[in-house]
């Protein structure tokens, strides 16, 4: 049998509003990315890695730091909001970085395959990659010192009460078990 610690509610308010931003984050990145565009012409989807970023390279430092930040930052968030809603202080930082960058990537290819559809809109394997290289950016800036500081905060000994991260704690040794269950004789288990 485990325990929680005293401070469930604050764990369980980081996982709310991490769930509530990324839930309006994503309706965000949505209606950005997923309305159509009234356009003349639509120029073929691009599937050859790199191909766009060097076609916005052509264009000019301005016109490429807009396109390739744009799509840096179009996810980003993601690096930050996707740890956050799950919660957890004492994840591993390579496996929430893998976890994140992984679930990045595939709201970016989900986005892009429903662009396919869409009057205007053509799939970019290069905004794949942008998109998913911004969420890992954001979650190596900013996760790993976040969760650092959080539990030197929350899980320090002289830390307020109630404020503490939601650990699963070994039972106390005078918990002990206090033998089997009691029985009534003569009555039977129903059929």
């Amino acid at each position: 049998m485990q325990r929680q610690g005293k401070g469930g509610n604050t764990a369980i308010r980081f996982r709310a509003a991490g769930g509530l931003l990324l839930f309006a984050h994503l309706l965000l990145v949505g209606w950005l990315t997923l309305r159509p565009l009234d356009v003349p012409w639509v120029a073929a989807a691009n599937l050859e890695p790199f191909a766009g970023i060097e076609a916005s390279l052509a264009l000019g430092p301005m016109e490429a730091a807009q396109r390739i930040g744009g799509a840096l930052a179009l996810l980003a968030p993601l690096g930050v909001l996707l740890p956050m809603a799950g919660g957890s202080l004492t994840a591993s930082t390579l496996g929430s970085l893998v976890r994140t960058v992984a679930a990045g990537a595939l709201i970016s290819l989900g986005i892009e395959l429903l662009q396919t559809g869409i009057a205007g809109r053509v799939m970019d394997v290069d905004s794949l990659l942008l998109n998913s290289a911004g969420v890992a950016l954001a979650h190596l800036l900013v996760v790993p010192v976040t969760r650092a500081r959080l539990r030197r905060r929350l899980l320090a000994p002289g830390a307020p009460p109630g404020r503490e991260e939601v650990v699963a704690r070994p039972v106390p040794a005078d918990d002990v078990a206090q033998g089997s269950t009691p029985t009534i004789p003569r009555v039977g288990i129903a059929p």
